[in-house]
């Protein structure tokens, strides 16, 4: 028996055949030839990839909603870069074939974007690899993508964007890297599917794995290849009994989320795109407590127009069926970056142009998403919020922005419905000031993963720092009770929207602090409420209801 440790990034247990994934490596050719005609394969590989994407990218968007999508857009956007076009180019008239241009050029890109200091950047590293490979691939006749033939454990280094959209998700029971982290595609996919899964483990992909008996253990985080009689038997019983977890759940459904001592809590769903509300709607969330709405900014090359947006909204207010949406105003800036918006180069892009802070310095900006969002409003209940908050004035110019929209808007005839308007806490300065703040908005929503970095001083991008990055820290709790209870001063109510409002050790707390509304994956509902409703916290306090 193999036994190995991982990170866990998803909990459940799997039991299966060993499916490893190793990436077939193109034989490059030996000699090039004429460089016109070199050329010419080159282009034509490029088209075939690009048609490819496509490909992919309509099928992602329909099966895992329009943010994984556009990971497969930006590849394409690199595809059309000069710099990386014209290095290929050079080294084809140089005497390289097109295969091994585009391979080097691949390997020097990516090097230089691993070597950057800011996490985007770093990010962009896999792209090139993956969109280059596949280009090579094509041009030395390789397969492109791979299958199953049957359900199994899927074992890899690691996977790269294009190959976790093109999976056969109905096979795959489980996912094993060596590679990987908590936020990389193959963990995000993961928890899109829910299926256990471990990043960073040990295991030796040299070894002769295909079609061994396999055990993930996502609540643990490890793993068993070829179990004996006895772990097998433990793990089956383990699975068996985190399967009658989730058919007790299901009696769940359609319940209202309160304690036994009549203390309610809204459980909302965290969402990226329109495609995301069917599993809002499977989930049995009560409303969206964050609609992101920056996917409809990145992946293009232009600023959306204000009927865009408006469809976009649209989906989603109807697609709810009267539940309540939270929209976030673009939060473009830090990891996410649209190159038309022109932004300057950030030493610490975290602390830099982001958030509400763009669409203050960029009203226009500011002004056609609000238009978008007040249309929608008239279709069902609406709220908006905006991040990155840190100072009264930035609210009050907001706010005074807002009403001059809809001043505008009233003008015009434009239908507008009720919305609230509401920050998001993610500042220590936010926190710190909540009871000001409470005063100029109607509710607060907690974003715990910026919170939590800016509070510890630990970026959560930087892999080397797990551990530091503490959500349990004494200072954030401290934070999180201050800020609902100036909140509830206020009369206004509070929510989380960040990871920490799925952690089931935090339940108590927050019902124990009073937080109004909790906003997780969809597929984290069911068991919140569970947890909700099974809660013993006895807390004397007015309900603010959403």
């Amino acid at each position: 028996m193999i036994f190995g440790n991982g990170r866990p990034v998803f909990s459940g247990i799997a039991i299966g055949k060993a499916y490893v994934y190793k990436k077939q490596l193109a034989t490059l050719p030996v000699s090039c030839g004429d460089p016109a005609v070199e050329q010419q394969k080159f282009e034509a590989a490029k088209q075939t990839a690009l048609e490819q994407l496509q490909t992919l990218m309509q099928d992602a968007a329909e099966r895992l909603g329009e943010e994984q999508a556009m990971i497969l857009d930006v590849q394409m956007m690199m595809l059309d870069d000069l710099d990386y076009l014209e290095s290929i180019e050079a080294m084809i008239q140089n005497g390289a074939s097109a295969a091994q241009a585009v391979k080097e050029t691949g390997d020097t890109f990516a090097a230089a974007f691993s070597a950057m200091d800011d996490a985007y950047m770093q990010a962009r590293a896999t792209d090139v690899q993956d969109i280059s490979t596949r280009v090579v691939t094509i041009l030395c006749n390789g397969k492109v993508g791979f299958s199953m033939e049957e359900p199994g454990i899927l074992i890899a280094e690691d996977l790269t964007p294009s190959e976790t959209v093109q999976m056969p998700k109905d096979k795959i029971l489980a996912f094993v890297t060596r590679q990987g982290s908590s936020n990389s595609h193959t963990a995000i996919l993961a928890r899109i599917m829910g299926i256990p899964s471990l990043v960073k483990t040990q295991i030796n992909l040299e070894e002769d794995l295909d079609g061994k008996m396999m055990i993930v253990d996502g609540f643990d985080g490890c793993y068993y290849i070829d179990p004996d009689e006895e772990t097998l038997a433990k793990m089956q019983e383990k699975k068996r009994t985190a399967d009658e977890y989730q058919r007790q759940l299901e009696n769940y459904r359609g319940k209202e989320s309160v304690t036994p001592h009549g203390q309610k809590i809204k459980l909302y769903a965290n969402i990226g795109s329109p495609a995301d509300v069917e599993h809002v709607l499977k989930g049995d969330a009560e409303g969206v407590g964050l609609l992101r709405s920056e996917f409809l900014y990145l992946g293009r090359d232009t600023y959306p127009t204000e009927d865009e947006l408006f469809n976009a909204y649209r989906k989603v207010v109807e697609g709810l069926e009267g539940r309540r949406v939270v929209i976030r105003t673009l939060d473009i800036g830090a990891d996410k970056q649209a190159d038309y918006f022109e932004l300057d180069k950030e030493e610490n892009p975290a602390l830099g142009l982001r958030g509400a802070r763009i669409c203050l310095r960029r009203p226009e900006v500011f002004r056609t998403q609000m238009r978008s969002i007040y249309r929608a409003s008239a279709l069902g209940p609406v709220s908006v919020m905006f991040p990155m908050i840190a100072s009264v004035w930035e609210v009050r110019k907001l706010k005074e922005m807002c009403e001059q929209i809809r001043e505008e808007m009233k003008q015009e005839g434009i239908e507008i419905g009720e919305v609230e308007h509401g920050i998001m806490i993610e500042t220590p300065a936010a926190a710190v000031i909540s009871d000001l703040l409470a005063e100029e908005v109607d509710f607060f929503s907690v974003g715990t993963n910026d919170l939590t970095q800016y509070t510890l001083a630990v970026d959560r991008q930087n892999p080397s720092l797990d551990g530091f990055d503490d959500p349990h820290h004494p200072a954030l709790i401290r934070l999180l009770g201050m800020i609902a209870q100036n909140a509830h001063k206020a009369g206004i109510w509070c929510g989380i929207c960040g990871e920490l409002a799925a952690d089931l050790t935090m339940t108590d707390t927050f019902l124990e602090m009073g937080y109004d509304e909790l906003s997780v994956s969809p597929t984290r509902v069911l068991q919140l409420r569970k947890k909700v409703c099974e809660s013993e916290v006895i807390v004397k306090r007015k309900q603010f209801l959403m």
